[in-house]
């Protein structure tokens, strides 16, 4: 069995999550992809919060894997290592 990836919530996105601050994805998923098809699975309200109706990222989410934003990497189809550290962060707007 693979390592588990991690998935780190923000505030905004716990309540959604059963008010978890981190989940544990084992068997670890080997894309960002595969990972927020299993959210769909496990945890649907939470996914809903970050992808859109067509499975495309919601443009005010951003999403870091071991620190780095996957949009300058492959997007959702960004490798995830065993044991990954996955950040999802909605974007702050104000004035």
């Amino acid at each position: 069995m693979s390592e588990p990836v991690e998935l780190v919530l923000p505030g905004a996105l716990r309540d959604v999550a059963g008010g978890a601050r981190r989940l544990k994805i084992t068997p670890g998923p080997t894309s960002v992809a595969a990972l927020l098809d299993e959210l769909a699975r496990t945890h649907p309200a939470l996914e809903r919060r970050i992808r859109d109706e067509t499975g495309s990222l919601r443009r005010y989410v951003n999403v870091f894997v071991d620190g780095d934003d996957i949009r300058s990497l492959a997007g959702v189809h960004t490798v995830l290592r065993p044991g990954a550290e996955v950040h999802v962060l909605p974007s702050v707007a104000g004035g």
